[in-house]
């Protein structure tokens, strides 16, 4: 069940103790570098996006976080809130999110269709529930230990299905609902495994204004409710700008650009990157836009 919001001492020193570290990375694909010597943190507690243009090496560096791909060289460390660091490049990508307790969701949305919303939720829990079933014995005979489990699953999963406004559509088949509360589900499966970094690929994708406010809305809550990190790869820049503490900007696998939202939108570098002009141009891209911006205002009046 979620944790009680952190107090602001709680909250200073989550901002100085990092629980992801990322140093050197590097991905090659024969003779294509797709990340190339990237350093990053995420910092315990905050909400960390990372953008960059398309084929910019961001869903590559989910991939080697999440196990997916065996980075060429490079470390990636987790420190749980307990002190335990994992080296992220040593784990095969169960025991990434088994040990190192980090859940992933995908720019494609995986739910099971065919399941309720509720039962998509529990089956989040399938691990804990098949221990807590010695592996079925205890469950067939209806053990007091297996009874609590099945019990407390069911109140996990009601209760991220009511933080993901959900809890009327519970009972539905999960492929009924909209593209945007399927969205917000697949969320709140990957909360129902406890994870203490809580990785979206692109959840805003799709999304009409109403829907990613809903979003917005969620991440939030999860952020200030259980304290858990959020590292997220956006192209939508309002959701970008409204929600993060930090911002990673990408372009060719190399960071460009590490800072506060505002810092970022500010960088010449990353306008750089997002208007395709070189950096030497920046400026002169910048000033013939805010003359332009001058003119429709001018027009309008």
């Amino acid at each position: 069940m979620a944790s009680a919001p952190t107090t602001k001492a709680a909250a200073g020193a989550a901002a100085q103790d990092p629980i992801l570290k990322v140093e050197h990375l590097s991905m090659r694909f024969g003779g294509l570098m797709a990340i190339n010597d990237l350093s990053f943190e995420c910092r315990r507690g905050d909400i960390t996006a990372l953008i960059g243009p398309n084929g910019a090496g961001k869903t590559t560096v989910f991939n080697c976080i999440t196990g997916f791909y065996k980075p060429t060289m490079g470390m990636m460390t987790l420190r749980q809130k307990g002190g335990q660091d994992y080296l992220l490049e040593r784990l095969a990508d169960f025991e990434i999110t088994k040990r190192a307790k980090v859940a992933r969701t995908f720019q494609n949305i995986r739910l099971f269709t065919g399941l309720t919303v509720l039962e998509n939720l529990l089956v989040a829990q399938h691990n804990a529930l098949m221990r807590a079933s010695g592996y079925t014995i205890l469950g067939l005979f209806g053990f007091p230990a297996y009874r609590k489990a099945s019990k407390e699953s069911i109140e996990l999963a009601r209760y991220w299905l009511d933080k993901a406004s959900l809890t009327e559509r519970a009972d539905d088949p999960a492929g009924d609902l909209p593209y945007g509360a399927q969205r917000r589900l697949e969320i709140a499966r990957a909360m129902c495994t406890g994870p203490e970094l809580l990785c979206l690929d692109e959840p805003a994708a799709g999304l009409n204004p109403r829907e990613s406010l809903a979003l917005n809305t969620l991440l939030q809550g999860i952020r200030a409710d259980t304290g858990t990190s959020i590292l997220l790869i956006e192209h939508d820049m309002s959701v970008v700008m409204e929600i993060s503490d930090h911002v990673v900007v990408l372009e060719y696998g190399q960071k460009i650009s590490d800072g506060t939202p505002d810092f970022v939108k500010n960088d010449p570098k990353v306008i750089a990157a997002y208007l395709g002009v070189e950096d030497d141009e920046v400026e002169e891209v910048i000033a013939e836009v805010e003359e332009v911006a001058h003119e429709v205002e001018g027009g309008q009046k």
